[in-house]
């Protein structure tokens, strides 16, 4: 009678990984694309490797930081809405047992089990620990857990990070003179890394994922540098 119960567990904490992964992915691809994009405009009024080095430093810790505190703040929401639905189905089921016990078994009716079954695992389930079976199949919440904004605030900025490493590195390494192929081919290497893992995380088609990524990619470094084209040009 437990086993849906223990399945659920299991897929459930394999979607929160996923969704984990998915973010650091996303989280990478972004500072790959906003780090390239400003370095590349950058590069296209100068060549100077110490402007580059502090453009793209400056660059790199505020969209992490920015990422950081968003995530923080997105995340400490969600969790605030978890405890207080928890303290709701808490105190329901402190005040009306029996009428919670019934709507536990019409949900578990409702996903496929007849009204008998339906009633006998609600009966179980609540007996063995009331709040998580409701929590669990009424609210979609694992109260062993709940969403850390710390931890969300943390993957998003180390992701964010290594991602803008690449374009970093490739734009003050190299000789002045092959700085921007190296960085537009690292940038787009990398880019095709990103959308094949997002595409395969989420059970897509790489190849759409991986045209999106490239194309956007390369825009982003062509409108920026153009722009820096101009600026330098005019002597801005």
């Amino acid at each position: 009678m437990m086993e849906p119960t223990h399945d659920e567990a299991h897929g459930g904490a394999l979607g929160a990984r996923l969704n984990w992964l998915r973010a650091a992915v996303l989280g990478a691809n972004d500072g790959i694309v906003s780090t390239a994009g400003l370095v590349v405009g950058v590069a296209g009024a100068t060549t100077d490797r110490g402007t580059l080095l502090t453009a793209g430093l400056a660059g790199l810790l505020a969209g992490s930081m920015s990422m950081a505190a968003g995530e923080y703040v997105s995340v400490s929401t969600q969790r605030d809405s978890e405890q207080a639905a928890l303290a709701l189905e808490r105190r329901e089921l402190r005040e009306q047992p029996e009428a919670e016990l019934e709507e536990l078994a019409e949900i578990l009716e409702q996903r496929g089990l007849s009204p008998d079954v339906a009633r006998e695992a609600a009966v179980q389930l609540t007996a063995r620990d009331a709040l998580r079976a409701h929590a669990r199949v009424e609210l979609g919440i694992d109260p062993d857990e709940l969403t850390n904004p710390w931890h969300a605030a943390w993957a998003s900025f180390l992701a964010f990070t290594v991602g803008a490493l690449l374009p970093l590195l490739a734009i003050v390494l190299p000789p002045a003179g092959v700085r921007l192929p190296v960085t537009v081919a690292s940038v787009l290497a990398a880019l095709v890394i990103t959308g094949w893992s997002s595409a395969r995380l989420g059970a897509a088609k790489p190849a759409r994922a991986v045209g999106r990524n490239v194309v956007g990619g390369a825009l982003a470094m062509g409108v920026t540098y153009a722009a820096g084209a101009l600026l330098g040009a005019a002597g801005v």
